[in-house]
């Protein structure tokens, strides 16, 4: 745990779930960039924090938390962890459990916005599809302002703000973070283009030429990414009623593929970000029909799942955590994998070969079989003993 040092108090926060081994801070130059802006430390008063205010992407509830005494905030966020971790730390720190309303990605935002505050994603599609649906509740007395750190503010991030929300400019850098500030105004901003819809290829199986939706933010938005396209290509083969579990889903075609095979398994979609599975609910519904058994959770990894009760996994870990490389992503999904099969249940893995998923399988399960390969990847096999 580490201590968040502001001119609106000092914090007791952490990421989620917590790890004492975690080195990994749950804010950066950026969050306090923002918060000495809003304070009036920057040479600049104070920002009036009277009315709506809504935090957009607080990756890990440092914003709500600085600003849960000082207004009625509502953070809008896509990650279930990045929620999760909200709540710890406003409860850490004595903020009263309603202080800021939480609420996704997916969910209607407010109907107006006094203030917004927006933590630039690491998605620019992400970011496009928000500010989208955030700024009719804009008004001409709104203010806007994003932050950053440098590396993650382009020219495209600040197109965005300029064709969405109105005239836009960006303060001098400090720590190496940058504020962006625009002034709405009524644009005739082009429509909203997410979510994208786009037609498979050929040569994956039973998805084969069916259609896929993709919610912005979610990974390889615009394409089938190739370490998925290898994976279908090599998918296990099962029938009956099987619990199979698409864990980290994105856009659900892994647990799509798997039900078309085999109509009699229950699946469930899992992942941590909101706009994922709401595409993969989009997907399998289109293509499984509104009547195929499937239950979508957002979550951490395998945490809500019934230990046993799981007969096969099919899991494409991510190996970043927000802008962090890190392979405890992939860690947690292996432990929760093995936590959540039935004896004799599989989980079956797809990774670039330099990450060593091997390695790990090994040591957790005492077992892993390299179904398939190429250059670039491998598909893992590893049995629950």
């Amino acid at each position: 745990m580490n201590c968040f040092t502001t001119s609106w108090g000092d914090y007791q926060l952490t990421r989620f779930p917590e790890n004492p081994r975690e080195q990994l801070r749950a804010w950066d130059a950026a969050d306090e960039y923002l918060l000495r802006h809003l304070h009036g430390d920057t040479d600049t008063p104070p920002v009036p924090l009277d009315g709506t205010v809504v935090v957009l992407g607080d990756r890990w509830g440092a914003l709500a938390t600085a600003l849960a005494g000082a207004s009625e905030a509502t953070q809008i966020s896509d990650s279930y962890l990045g929620r999760e971790a909200t709540r710890a730390n406003l409860a850490r720190n004595g903020a009263a459990a309603d202080a800021v309303r939480l609420l996704t990605s997916v969910e209607a935002p407010p109907e107006r916005i006094d203030v917004l505050l927006v933590r630039v994603p690491k998605s620019l599609a992400f970011l496009e599809d928000q500010l989208h649906r955030l700024a009719p509740a804009l008004h001409a007395g709104s203010v806007v302002i994003g932050t950053g750190m440098v590396t993650e503010i382009h020219t495209s991030t600040l197109q965005l703000f300029e064709q969405i929300i109105g005239p836009t400019r960006t303060s001098l850098a400090a720590k190496k973070a940058r504020l962006i500030f625009s002034t709405p105004q009524r644009l005739s901003a082009p429509d909203n283009p997410w979510p994208l819809r786009y037609q498979l290829p050929d040569g994956i199986g039973v998805l084969s030429g069916r259609t896929v939706t993709n919610h912005a933010g979610v990974f390889c938005a615009d394409r089938l990414d190739i370490g998925t396209r290898f994976f279908l290509q090599h998918l296990p083969e099962r029938q009956g009623p099987v619990h199979v579990v698409d864990l980290g889903c994105g856009n659900g075609v892994v647990g799509t593929a798997a039900a078309l095979a085999n109509p009699a398994a229950e699946v469930t979609f899992i992942d941590e970000s909101y706009q994922a599975v709401a595409s993969a609910e989009a997907t399998f519904r289109e293509n499984a029909g509104p009547d195929a058994r499937a239950e979508f959770l957002a979550g951490d990894a395998l945490a809500a799942v019934p230990p046993g009760s799981v007969d096969l996994v099919l899991n494409n870990p991510p190996f970043h955590s927000h802008q962090a490389t890190t392979d405890a992503t992939a860690w947690r999904m292996f432990t929760g994998a093995r936590r959540a099969l039935r004896p004799g249940g599989e989980l079956w893995v797809v990774g670039n070969r330099h990450l060593g998923y091997h390695v790990k399988l090994r040591r957790l399960f005492g077992n892993c079989h390299t179904v398939a390969g190429n250059p670039k990847f491998a598909v893992l096999r590893a049995v629950k003993r």
